[in-house]
C-alpha cells in the first residue's frame, strides 16, 4: 500500500472515532435528560437501571476518546516520517 493511501485511510479512521465520541457524548446527554425526567416520574425500574448504562457508556466514551487522541497522533507521526507534509497541504488530504 502506497504512503499517501494509506494517509488516506488513517484519516477515515480518525473521522471515524470522532463520530463515535461525538455519538457516545450525545448517549450521555440523552442518558441524563432521562434521568431527569425520572427525577420527577420516580420509576424505580428507570432509576436502578439508566445509572449503570450511563456508567457504561461513559466509560467507553472514555476510551474511545483516549484512542482518538492516539491514534491521531500515530498518524501525526506518520506525515512526518514519511515526509508526507506537502502532500497534505497539495492534496487536500486533511492530517485531521
Amino acid at each position: 500500500m502506497e504512503k499517501t493511501e494509506k494517509l488516506v485511510i488513517m484519516n477515515k479512521v480518525v473521522r471515524e472515532l470522532d463520530d463515535l465520541v461525538n455519538s457516545e457524548t450525545s448517549l450521555l446527554k440523552k442518558l441524563g435528560q432521562l434521568e431527569a425526567d425520572n427525577i420527577n416520574l420516580g420509576d424505580k425500574v428507570l432509576e436502578a437501571e439508566l445509572s449503570g448504562i450511563y456508567e457504561h457508556v461513559d466509560n467507553a466514551l472514555s476510551e474511545t476518546s483516549s484512542l482518538h487522541s492516539t491514534y491521531t497522533g500515530i498518524r501525526e507521526q506518520f506525515i512526518k516520517d514519511n515526509n508526507l507534509e506537502e502532500v497534505v497541504a497539495n492534496a487536500n488530504i486533511t492530517a485531521s
